[in-house]
């Protein structure tokens, strides 16, 4: 995908895009009704008043405009909920969401239609074919009005609940996990490990990095006759003078002198390829997902909600990406790449499963229940994908258990826990590296 596919990607899950092109929408079918009746030839099908239609228009635009506030003020709502109950990180999932987007936009546009049309009625814009048209679309409008409310009361329902943010999230990185496993390496190829050969871009922002448009490097490397090796991953935190990428000669086609002249046009060119932000996403960061994951157990694992059961679905929604994780990209990085030029490093095991576990086991390792889903989660993760998933899940099994042992404030509970070890699940981890 590229910056401006992502841009407009990113655009497009906007509120107010989807709600403006709706109310566009409305008041284009109003102006179409009275276009239509130009092209209606003899008399109209239907002889309708100007008094029903205006009838019918008033308790649309009355009743959309209450159901809109209404709306909205139930939507501040839930996003309030979900900031609380769960984690800020994941209300963007929730301004996201199509139904909201779609019911928010079918009030308003449905509101602008009625108002539109009642304006046009009073001037006497509509002849009796128009008249025929309005109403005819205007039952279409109802119909699609009785439709949107199904749907936005049977979301209202669980919008904001925290088990209902729990499967956004999960979804979005269960996405996210999917879709760096369809470009294993953004696309290029791995780069098994760092090579300050060449000479640096660095970065001219600082900030999370969002997006890293590797076609748009790809064509550099093309035009300019030299490799790139990037040094960062999205979701990766940047300052001002940090190093994003090297770029080196081609293996036969220059020297690193050549390499180190690089015009200054190709170098703003690469730096323009990282989308650095305030904010990380998970478009493509799977990483960020395990980690709002995370948080949303570490807030209910406090004191203040004291939720054990949330934390332990948290547990069962991790051990359940990583389990993909693991057994999908052993295929996924001996794919061939699409930009052979450039070179990405891949996510490494041992961050993914501190990101999901690290924190829950912390602050999760006095309560029993908790650590016994943890322990027995991680040990089938032992026993599942390559080596590098296997090493990390016994690394964040063997300090999930030193901290149960020094949480744990009754001896019966951490004899339960140590009787739920398998021994050839806690051996030693051998390898970080996936």
């Amino acid at each position: 995908m590229s910056k401006l596919r992502w841009l407009l990607s990113r655009t497009l899950k906007k509120l107010w895009v989807r709600v403006s092109l709706f109310a566009l929408l409305g008041v284009a079918a109003a102006a179409a009704a009275w276009l239509a009746s130009r092209f209606l030839k003899g008399e109209a099908p239907l002889d309708i008043s100007s008094e029903a239609i205006d009838s019918l228009l008033t308790i649309i635009a009355s009743s959309m405009l209450a159901v809109t506030t209404f709306s909205v003020g139930a939507l501040t709502s839930a996003y309030g909920s979900a900031t609380s109950n769960a984690t800020p990180r994941a209300t963007p999932l929730l301004t996201e969401d199509q139904v909201v987007q779609n019911s928010l936009a079918t009030f308003v546009g449905s509101f602008l239609f009625s108002i539109v049309g009642l304006i046009a009625l009073k001037v006497s814009f509509y002849g009796p074919e128009g008249r025929a048209v309005l109403f005819l679309v205007t039952l279409v409008v109802i119909l699609l009005i009785v439709l949107a409310l199904l749907r936005w009361i049977n979301q209202l329902t669980k919008l904001g609940r925290v088990a209902d943010t729990i499967s956004r999230i999960e979804e979005a990185t269960s996405a996210s996990m999917r879709a760096r496993i369809a470009l294993p390496f953004l696309g290029g190829r791995g780069l098994p490990d760092r090579d300050d050969e060449g000479r640096p871009v660095r970065s001219q922002a600082v900030g999370y990095v969002q997006f890293i448009d590797t076609a748009a490097l790809s064509k550099i490397c093309e035009a300019q006759d030299f490799d790139i090796d990037v040094h960062v991953l999205p979701g990766s935190f940047v300052y001002t003078g940090s190093d994003l990428a090297h770029v080196r000669p081609a293996p036969g086609a220059g020297t690193a002198a050549e390499a180190a002249a690089l015009p200054a046009e190709a170098v703003t060119a690469i730096c323009a390829a990282f989308t650095i932000g305030t904010a990380r996403t998970m478009d493509q960061d799977p990483r960020f997902g395990l980690v709002v994951l995370s948080e949303v157990a570490q807030r209910a694992l406090s004191p203040a909600v004291n939720d054990p059961g949330t934390a332990i679905d948290v547990i069962g929604r991790q051990i359940r990406l990583l389990s993909f994780w693991g057994e999908a990209w052993q295929e996924a990085e001996r794919s061939q790449p699409d930009y052979p030029r450039v070179r990405v490093p891949a996510l490494v095991y041992h961050d993914l499963f501190e990101d999901a576990f690290n924190l829950i086991a912390r602050d999760g390792a006095g309560q029993v229940d908790v650590m016994l889903r943890l322990v027995k989660g991680l040990q089938a993760l032992t026993r599942i994908g390559p080596e590098g998933a296997r090493a990390a899940a016994r690394q964040q099994l063997l300090v999930a258990l030193s901290r149960a042992k020094a949480n744990l404030p009754d001896g019966d509970d951490l004899r339960r826990l140590q009787a739920a070890i398998d021994p050839a699940g806690a051996e030693e981890p051998r390898d970080k590296r996936g």
